[in-house]
Protein backbone atom coordinates (compact mmCIF):
# COMPACT_ATOMS: atom_id res chain seq x y z
CA UNK A 1 0.00 0.00 0.00
CA UNK A 2 1.32 2.95 -0.91
CA UNK A 3 0.89 5.47 1.85
CA UNK A 4 2.56 8.75 2.25
CA UNK A 5 5.90 6.86 1.56
CA UNK A 6 8.57 8.75 4.03
CA UNK A 7 12.46 8.86 3.96
CA UNK A 8 13.95 8.86 7.16
CA UNK A 9 16.51 11.49 7.31
CA UNK A 10 19.94 9.47 8.48
CA UNK A 11 22.69 11.66 8.95
CA UNK A 12 25.92 10.63 6.97
CA UNK A 13 27.81 9.33 10.00
CA UNK A 14 25.16 7.12 11.19
CA UNK A 15 23.28 4.18 9.98
CA UNK A 16 21.27 3.76 12.81
CA UNK A 17 18.77 6.15 13.57
CA UNK A 18 17.55 6.47 17.37
CA UNK A 19 14.89 9.71 17.64
CA UNK A 20 13.19 10.27 20.95
CA UNK A 21 9.26 11.95 20.34
CA UNK A 22 7.73 13.81 22.85
CA UNK A 23 4.28 15.26 21.34
CA UNK A 24 0.83 16.44 22.04
CA UNK A 25 -0.10 12.60 19.73
CA UNK A 26 1.35 10.03 17.30
CA UNK A 27 1.75 11.03 13.75
CA UNK A 28 -2.19 11.10 12.41
CA UNK A 29 -1.40 9.52 9.22
CA UNK A 30 -0.63 6.36 7.48
CA UNK A 31 2.66 5.83 6.17
CA UNK A 32 5.42 3.51 5.28
CA UNK A 33 9.31 3.76 4.83
CA UNK A 34 12.38 1.36 3.65
CA UNK A 35 13.83 1.38 7.58
CA UNK A 36 12.46 -1.19 10.11
CA UNK A 37 11.35 0.50 13.05
CA UNK A 38 11.57 -0.52 16.74
CA UNK A 39 9.05 1.53 18.80
CA UNK A 40 8.77 1.47 22.90
CA UNK A 41 5.67 2.90 23.95
CA UNK A 42 7.13 4.98 27.08
CA UNK A 43 4.06 7.15 27.48
CA UNK A 44 0.61 7.49 25.26
CA UNK A 45 -2.02 4.95 24.26
CA UNK A 46 -4.70 4.16 21.49
CA UNK A 47 -4.52 1.86 18.37
CA UNK A 48 -1.77 0.70 15.83
CA UNK A 49 -3.04 -0.36 12.56
CA UNK A 50 -0.54 -2.79 11.00
CA UNK A 51 -1.14 -3.16 7.47
CA UNK A 52 -4.88 -4.06 7.71
CA UNK A 53 -4.58 -5.15 11.29
CA UNK A 54 -5.27 -3.44 14.72
CA UNK A 55 -3.75 -3.62 17.89
CA UNK A 56 -4.37 -2.04 21.37
CA UNK A 57 -1.18 -0.01 22.54
CA UNK A 58 -0.27 1.18 25.72
CA UNK A 59 2.77 2.24 27.44
CA UNK A 60 5.96 0.24 28.45
CA UNK A 61 4.86 -2.01 24.90
CA UNK A 62 7.23 -2.52 22.61
CA UNK A 63 6.24 -2.92 18.64
CA UNK A 64 8.57 -4.04 15.44
CA UNK A 65 7.83 -2.85 12.25
CA UNK A 66 8.53 -4.17 9.09
CA UNK A 67 10.79 -2.34 6.16
CA UNK A 68 7.63 -1.02 4.11
CA UNK A 69 5.06 -1.84 6.37
CA UNK A 70 1.63 0.81 6.04
CA UNK A 71 1.11 1.61 9.65
CA UNK A 72 -0.07 4.40 12.31
CA UNK A 73 0.16 4.60 16.22
CA UNK A 74 -3.63 6.76 16.64
CA UNK A 75 -3.95 7.99 19.32
CA UNK A 76 -7.13 7.56 21.64
CA UNK A 77 -9.47 10.82 20.42
CA UNK A 78 -8.67 12.84 23.87
CA UNK A 79 -5.61 13.73 22.69
CA UNK A 80 -6.69 15.72 20.17
CA UNK A 81 -9.36 17.66 22.06
CA UNK A 82 -8.53 21.28 21.82
CA UNK A 83 -7.99 21.93 25.80
CA UNK A 84 -6.53 18.62 25.96
CA UNK A 85 -2.78 18.39 27.82
CA UNK A 86 -1.77 15.01 27.09
CA UNK A 87 1.17 13.88 25.33
CA UNK A 88 2.95 11.05 23.91
CA UNK A 89 6.72 10.09 24.29
CA UNK A 90 8.41 7.33 22.20
CA UNK A 91 11.80 6.10 22.26
CA UNK A 92 12.58 5.44 18.19
CA UNK A 93 14.84 3.21 16.29
CA UNK A 94 15.15 3.05 12.62
CA UNK A 95 17.59 1.04 10.29
CA UNK A 96 17.66 -0.39 6.68
CA UNK A 97 19.08 -3.66 6.26
CA UNK A 98 19.56 -3.15 2.50
CA UNK A 99 20.68 0.37 2.93
CA UNK A 100 24.11 1.25 4.83
CA UNK A 101 24.01 -2.02 6.56
CA UNK A 102 23.69 -4.17 3.85
CA UNK A 103 27.42 -4.99 4.12
CA UNK A 104 27.36 -5.81 7.26
CA UNK A 105 24.40 -8.28 7.62
CA UNK A 106 25.78 -10.01 4.47
CA UNK A 107 28.59 -11.29 6.76
CA UNK A 108 28.30 -15.09 7.46
CA UNK A 109 28.05 -14.69 11.15
CA UNK A 110 25.29 -12.32 10.86
CA UNK A 111 23.33 -14.72 9.16
CA UNK A 112 20.68 -15.73 11.94
CA UNK A 113 20.07 -12.48 12.42
CA UNK A 114 19.31 -11.38 9.07
CA UNK A 115 16.84 -14.87 8.87
CA UNK A 116 15.37 -13.21 11.79
CA UNK A 117 14.71 -9.57 10.13
CA UNK A 118 13.68 -11.43 7.07
CA UNK A 119 11.01 -13.77 8.66
CA UNK A 120 9.33 -10.70 10.99
CA UNK A 121 8.77 -8.63 8.03
CA UNK A 122 5.02 -8.41 9.01
CA UNK A 123 6.40 -6.95 12.40
CA UNK A 124 5.38 -7.97 15.85
CA UNK A 125 4.75 -6.70 19.53
CA UNK A 126 7.42 -7.69 22.15
CA UNK A 127 6.63 -10.46 24.15
CA UNK A 128 5.63 -8.71 27.82
CA UNK A 129 8.35 -10.49 29.87
CA UNK A 130 11.02 -9.20 27.78
CA UNK A 131 9.93 -5.39 27.55
CA UNK A 132 11.96 -4.63 30.20
CA UNK A 133 15.36 -6.09 28.62
CA UNK A 134 14.80 -5.05 25.22
CA UNK A 135 13.95 -1.52 26.46
CA UNK A 136 17.27 -1.70 28.46
CA UNK A 137 19.02 -2.24 25.37
CA UNK A 138 17.41 0.64 23.57
CA UNK A 139 18.85 3.24 26.35
CA UNK A 140 22.30 2.10 25.49
CA UNK A 141 21.96 2.79 22.02
CA UNK A 142 20.41 5.62 22.69
CA UNK A 143 23.26 6.34 25.34
CA UNK A 144 26.26 5.06 23.13
CA UNK A 145 27.83 6.11 19.85
CA UNK A 146 30.02 5.04 17.20
CA UNK A 147 31.71 1.27 17.60
CA UNK A 148 29.76 0.96 20.64
CA UNK A 149 26.23 1.83 19.71
CA UNK A 150 26.74 -0.64 16.88
CA UNK A 151 27.69 -3.44 19.25
CA UNK A 152 24.95 -2.65 21.48
CA UNK A 153 22.52 -2.88 18.17
CA UNK A 154 23.83 -6.62 18.05
CA UNK A 155 22.90 -7.44 21.35
CA UNK A 156 19.64 -5.96 20.75
CA UNK A 157 18.97 -8.38 17.84
CA UNK A 158 20.45 -10.79 19.57
CA UNK A 159 17.87 -10.62 22.36
CA UNK A 160 14.84 -9.95 20.14
CA UNK A 161 16.00 -13.04 18.15
CA UNK A 162 15.79 -15.28 21.63
CA UNK A 163 12.26 -14.02 22.09
CA UNK A 164 9.90 -16.92 21.74
CA UNK A 165 6.21 -17.16 20.60
CA UNK A 166 6.25 -14.33 18.77
CA UNK A 167 3.13 -13.39 16.67
CA UNK A 168 2.98 -10.95 13.77
CA UNK A 169 1.45 -8.00 13.65
CA UNK A 170 -0.24 -8.96 10.26
CA UNK A 171 -0.75 -12.12 8.93
CA UNK A 172 -2.93 -13.56 5.57
CA UNK A 173 -3.55 -11.53 2.65
CA UNK A 174 -2.13 -8.33 2.09
CA UNK A 175 -4.35 -5.64 0.22
CA UNK A 176 -3.51 -4.68 -3.23
CA UNK A 177 -1.02 -2.04 -3.86
CA UNK A 178 -2.98 1.56 -3.65
CA UNK A 179 -1.98 4.66 -5.23
CA UNK A 180 -0.89 7.84 -2.54
CA UNK A 181 -3.79 9.51 -3.21
CA UNK A 182 -6.10 6.38 -3.01
CA UNK A 183 -3.81 5.28 0.55
CA UNK A 184 -4.84 9.48 1.84
CA UNK A 185 -8.30 8.73 1.38
CA UNK A 186 -8.30 5.01 3.16
CA UNK A 187 -6.39 6.69 6.01
CA UNK A 188 -8.77 9.33 6.04
CA UNK A 189 -11.90 7.07 6.17
CA UNK A 190 -9.58 5.26 9.04
CA UNK A 191 -8.98 8.18 10.90
CA UNK A 192 -12.92 9.34 10.66
CA UNK A 193 -13.97 6.07 12.26
CA UNK A 194 -11.40 5.73 14.91
CA UNK A 195 -12.56 9.57 16.28
CA UNK A 196 -16.49 8.31 15.95
CA UNK A 197 -16.31 5.00 16.71
CA UNK A 198 -18.36 5.86 20.03
CA UNK A 199 -21.24 6.90 18.13
CA UNK A 200 -23.48 5.21 15.64
CA UNK A 201 -22.11 5.47 12.07
CA UNK A 202 -23.73 4.62 9.10
CA UNK A 203 -22.47 2.81 5.88
CA UNK A 204 -23.75 6.61 4.21
CA UNK A 205 -21.40 8.32 6.32
CA UNK A 206 -18.31 6.30 5.68
CA UNK A 207 -19.20 6.46 1.97
CA UNK A 208 -19.84 10.35 2.55
CA UNK A 209 -16.12 10.92 4.00
CA UNK A 210 -14.81 9.20 0.85
CA UNK A 211 -17.07 11.16 -1.24
CA UNK A 212 -18.74 7.87 -2.84
CA UNK A 213 -21.76 5.86 -3.50
CA UNK A 214 -22.25 3.31 -0.31
CA UNK A 215 -21.44 0.50 -3.05
CA UNK A 216 -18.87 2.29 -4.59
CA UNK A 217 -17.64 2.78 -1.32
CA UNK A 218 -18.38 -1.12 -0.42
CA UNK A 219 -16.42 -2.02 -3.04
CA UNK A 220 -13.01 0.38 -2.72
CA UNK A 221 -13.10 -0.61 0.76
CA UNK A 222 -13.06 -4.38 0.91
CA UNK A 223 -10.55 -4.14 -2.21
CA UNK A 224 -8.11 -2.11 -0.16
CA UNK A 225 -8.26 -3.27 3.48
CA UNK A 226 -9.54 -6.96 3.37
CA UNK A 227 -12.48 -5.54 5.61
CA UNK A 228 -16.30 -5.02 5.33
CA UNK A 229 -17.05 -1.34 6.37
CA UNK A 230 -18.87 -3.15 9.61
CA UNK A 231 -15.84 -5.78 10.47
CA UNK A 232 -13.74 -2.70 10.11
CA UNK A 233 -15.78 -0.31 12.81
CA UNK A 234 -15.89 -3.60 14.85
CA UNK A 235 -12.76 -4.20 15.81
CA UNK A 236 -11.86 -0.31 16.03
CA UNK A 237 -14.86 -0.43 18.46
CA UNK A 238 -13.61 -3.88 20.12
CA UNK A 239 -10.19 -2.48 20.69
CA UNK A 240 -10.96 0.33 22.02
CA UNK A 241 -12.93 -2.32 24.34
CA UNK A 242 -10.48 -4.01 25.52
CA UNK A 243 -8.09 -1.03 26.78
CA UNK A 244 -11.35 0.28 28.87
CA UNK A 245 -12.02 -3.33 30.40
CA UNK A 246 -7.96 -3.15 31.57
CA UNK A 247 -7.29 0.28 32.00
CA UNK A 248 -9.73 0.31 35.55
CA UNK A 249 -11.76 3.16 34.69
CA UNK A 250 -14.75 1.70 34.24
CA UNK A 251 -17.25 -0.36 36.91
CA UNK A 252 -18.52 -2.98 34.74
CA UNK A 253 -18.65 -4.36 31.24
CA UNK A 254 -22.02 -3.22 30.42
CA UNK A 255 -20.55 0.48 30.53
CA UNK A 256 -17.81 -0.33 28.58
CA UNK A 257 -19.96 -1.83 25.61
CA UNK A 258 -22.17 1.14 25.39
CA UNK A 259 -19.37 3.84 25.75
CA UNK A 260 -17.47 1.54 22.90
CA UNK A 261 -21.28 2.75 20.55
CA UNK A 262 -22.48 -0.90 21.14
CA UNK A 263 -26.51 -0.40 21.68
CA UNK A 264 -26.72 -4.20 23.47
CA UNK A 265 -24.72 -6.00 25.69
CA UNK A 266 -25.86 -9.28 24.12
CA UNK A 267 -24.53 -7.74 20.38
CA UNK A 268 -21.46 -6.53 22.34
CA UNK A 269 -20.66 -10.07 23.91
CA UNK A 270 -21.22 -11.59 20.72
CA UNK A 271 -19.26 -9.18 18.77
CA UNK A 272 -16.48 -9.42 21.03
CA UNK A 273 -16.25 -12.93 20.83
CA UNK A 274 -16.21 -13.13 17.31
CA UNK A 275 -13.05 -11.15 17.48
CA UNK A 276 -10.86 -12.24 20.24
CA UNK A 277 -12.06 -16.15 20.45
CA UNK A 278 -13.06 -14.89 24.25
CA UNK A 279 -15.67 -13.35 26.12
CA UNK A 280 -15.25 -9.95 27.93
CA UNK A 281 -14.63 -11.58 31.21
CA UNK A 282 -12.19 -14.33 29.86
CA UNK A 283 -10.81 -11.40 28.19
CA UNK A 284 -9.80 -9.66 31.68
CA UNK A 285 -9.04 -12.64 33.50
CA UNK A 286 -6.38 -13.60 31.03
CA UNK A 287 -5.10 -9.65 30.77
CA UNK A 288 -4.32 -9.69 34.64
CA UNK A 289 -3.29 -13.16 34.79
CA UNK A 290 -0.14 -12.05 32.43
CA UNK A 291 0.02 -8.86 33.89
Amino acid sequence: MKVLQFTIPVPLDKSIIVQKDVLPYFYPHLHRHQEIQLTWIQQGEGTLVADNNMHPFRPSEIYWLGANQPHIFKSEASYFQPKSRKKIVALVIFFNPDGELAGFFNLPEIKVLKNFIQQHQSGFKVPPEHATEISSRMLKITNSSGTEQLLQFVELLKQLSGCPDITPLASGQRAQPVSEHEGIRIGNIYNYIMHHYDKPITLEDAAKQACMTPQAFCRFFKKHTLHTFVSFLNEVRINEACKKLTDGSYDNIATVAYTCGFNSITNFNRVFKSVTQRSPSEYMNSYFQSV
